[in-house]
């Protein structure tokens, strides 16, 4: 960031804690977040379509505030307990979040709200460090409810755990994957040049693009004409290791990130049945296919519990892949989404753990004798990961990714055994992947 961006970005600080027409709107968007815990980016671009009047940088400023505010919520609302009985106001919870983030000065905050001692909201971090339980100290410290805190010390280890989630309180990458059907990812970049967008290579998948340019992406050419689709460099990998051809099912598709990677690396070859029990989302899907060049995929609306429709019906037992993106708790992506923390609960995880036995059993009906299924996850709960995969059953085995990438093994977990993709080793969401064989002549 350039110094006259900082200085921008001072000012703002400035703007935003006071109590004008700035500070007003972020204060609505969280009183509006805080009544579900629904996505930040639908409150933003709501609102910003409304809010005419805002730059580019002030834009930015709300949006990284806003995102601040919902990610450090527990450390905030904890530091100013040090300093104030009663239930905190969401005017002093923005200017902590400003402070405890670095964008506004102690001495700045005490002229606006001189009744809050902003210098101990300041060293609240070392109060944290003191605390004697670990869970509490997690939990406090990286803004996490108990609960998951418990869960990431149980399967990682303290030090793990704290690395883990400072990294997933971090801002995200603006990840991009070349569509190789439209060009090379050497085109890709000046193409994205010649827009102004700056970019670099991604530090593992093959076709993996990050912005070092913030921009609207979506109203870029470049994503207009279908040569790239935004996609987290982890989620490239999971369709790298699908090792795609022949027949292949992607049976919890989505809107279709995945099947779009899978797609351009078989080269419109061979078939790709993309399903999902949202129907509405396979719509999006297909849009995406027109404007990538898509046409080896087909889209197919599954019940959760029925027999298969006839398209799937049809290559029961005969499909080489079949990637298992399943349902998690997401805690893999809370940079993302970091308002899934608040509404996660744990409970959650135990129907997560249900629904993805009962899709892993569906798969295994679509999988050819010799064939593969690629169990996959975005959270980082070992529950719903090793788990699951070791439940397959007899007839599969598991494959470890280390055999089949065994020049990338820093991708794979300690064993060898599975994909394991943490924010903080490798700058990606938190994936996981099993890849399981179908036994010849099971």
């Amino acid at each position: 960031m350039s110094e006259i961006e900082k200085a921008n970005d001072r000012r703002l600080a400035t703007q935003v804690a006071g109590s004008g027409r700035i500070g007003a709107l972020v204060l609505s968007l969280w009183q509006r977040t805080r009544l579900d815990w629904g996505f930040v980016t639908d409150r933003l671009s709501t609102a910003f379509r409304h809010e005419k009047w805002l730059g580019a940088q002030e834009r930015r400023f709300v949006a990284e505030t806003l995102y601040g505010m919902v990610r450090h919520l527990r450390r905030i609302d904890f530091a100013l307990a040090q300093t104030r009985r009663g239930a905190p106001r969401d005017r002093d919870r923005l200017i902590a979040c400003l402070v405890l983030t670095g964008a506004l000065d102690v001495d700045a905050a005490r002229r606006m709200e001189p009744s809050v001692d902003w210098s101990q909201v300041a060293a609240i971090d070392q109060v944290i460090a003191k605390e004697r339980r670990a869970v509490t100290r997690l939990a406090l410290g990286c803004s996490l409810p108990d609960w998951i805190a418990s869960r990431l010390i149980a399967d990682w280890g303290e030090a793990e755990a704290t690395s883990i989630a400072r990294a997933l309180n971090e801002r995200a990458p603006m990840t991009v994957r070349v569509n190789t059907l439209r060009g090379t990812r050497d085109e890709a970049v000046e193409l994205l040049k010649s827009e102004g967008i700056e970019t670099h290579a991604g530090r593992f998948a093959r076709e993996a693009l990050i912005l070092d340019t913030r921009t609207n992406l979506f109203g870029t050419r470049a994503f207009k004409e279908g040569w790239v689709e935004a996609q987290d460099e982890g989620s490239q990998l999971l369709a790298e290791l699908v090792d795609p051809y022949g027949t292949v099912v992607d049976l919890c598709a989505g809107a279709g990130g995945k099947t779009l990677a899978m797609a351009a690396m078989m080269k419109s070859r061979g078939r790709i049945v993309a399903s999902d029990v949202d129907a509405r989302k396979l719509e999006e899907l297909k849009k995406r296919a027109r404007r990538a060049g898509v046409s080896n995929t087909r889209a197919v609306a599954i019940d959760a519990d029925g027999d298969w429709p006839a398209p799937l019906a049809e290559i029961a037992g005969k499909c080489e892949r079949v990637l298992v993106d399943a349902p998690c708790s997401g805690v893999g992506a809370l940079r993302r989404n970091p308002e899934a923390r608040w509404r996660l609960r744990e409970e959650d995880v135990t129907s997560c753990t249900i629904e993805q036995r009962s899709i892993l059993a569906r798969a295994r009906e679509l999988v050819a004798p010799g064939g593969r299924i690629v169990y996959a996850t975005c959270t980082l709960l070992k529950a719903e990961n090793d788990a699951i995969a070791a439940g397959i059953g007899e007839g599969f085995a598991i494959v470890p990714v280390s055999t089949i990438w065994p020049t990338r093994t820093e991708l794979c977990s300690d064993d060898g055994r599975f994909l394991q993709l943490r924010p903080d080793r490798h700058g990606t969401d938190g994936f996981f992947a099993a890849v399981l064989e179908r036994t010849v002549g099971a």
